[in-house]
């Protein structure tokens, strides 16, 4: 079609525009020099001083964190709209030294955190360095990752650091082998019937078995541990 030079109103009662009046050129809308405004010229060595002083912008760092941290474009988003989450969530990084899991956490724990308390980053209580030693305790197998959950409450109550509460509320997770084996044999010693019928071909009862470990470990097992005894066990004559 042909753009037309002119000015239109808004019908919001037809959700529509319309043409008003007609332009012909730029005086018709009243742009003219004005004699008492000096024209301002820039220097080039004006313009990188303030492009070398300005803050990474949103787009910059989302893009960065895709290319740099292999984070999904949805949760870089998340994480680069504000400047306090992002430095935050930097500063968990270098401190949890894994940028995936710190994405997680933000994204997931800490921002659930942030809007049942109703405030901003600011005011989170566990700064990222602590929530990097959890996050540390969950790699190290020190803690599951719903034991973690707890762990990150109490930080949030202000109840210690990670490695404090994990101690006071015996939270660590079981990888003795030795343990791991004993509570095992118990449970297939108890349920003859759901042995028979996994090694009968029925995969799906193998939950079964994770269910009661876990049970009788109050938690505390090694979730993955656990998968690949069992299967061991199971699959033995």
């Amino acid at each position: 079609g042909t753009v037309v030079q002119e000015t239109r109103l808004y019908d919001p009662e037809r959700d529509e525009t319309r043409s008003m009046r007609s332009k012909e050129d730029a005086h018709d809308y009243r742009y003219f020099p004005d004699p008492d405004l000096l024209p301002v010229v820039v220097s080039a060595e004006q313009i990188a001083r303030a492009r070398d002083t300005m803050p990474e912008l949103p787009w910059v760092r989302r893009a960065r964190y895709v290319e740099t941290f292999a984070l999904p474009v949805q949760d870089a988003d998340a994480l680069a709209q504000d400047r306090a989450v992002a430095d935050y969530f930097e500063s968990l990084v270098a401190a949890a030294g894994d940028a995936r899991a710190a994405s997680n956490w933000l994204n997931g724990e800490v921002f659930a955190a942030l809007n049942r308390a109703d405030v901003g980053i600011d005011a989170c209580p566990v700064t990222p360095a602590a929530l990097g030693g959890l996050i540390s305790r969950v790699r190290d197998g020190t803690v599951s990752g719903s034991m973690a959950k707890q762990v990150f409450e109490a930080m949030w109550n202000g109840e210690g650091s990670a490695d404090e509460i994990i101690e006071a509320r015996g939270l660590k997770q079981v990888n003795d082998i030795s343990a791991l084996t004993a509570i095992i044999d118990e449970v297939m010693a108890a349920s003859p019937q759901q042995v028979e019928q996994y090694r009968a071909g029925k995969d799906k009862v193998f939950g079964y078995f994770v269910g009661q470990v876990m049970k009788k470990s109050q938690g505390k097992a090694n979730p993955q541990q656990v998968n690949d005894m069992l299967k061991e066990k199971l699959s033995a004559p």
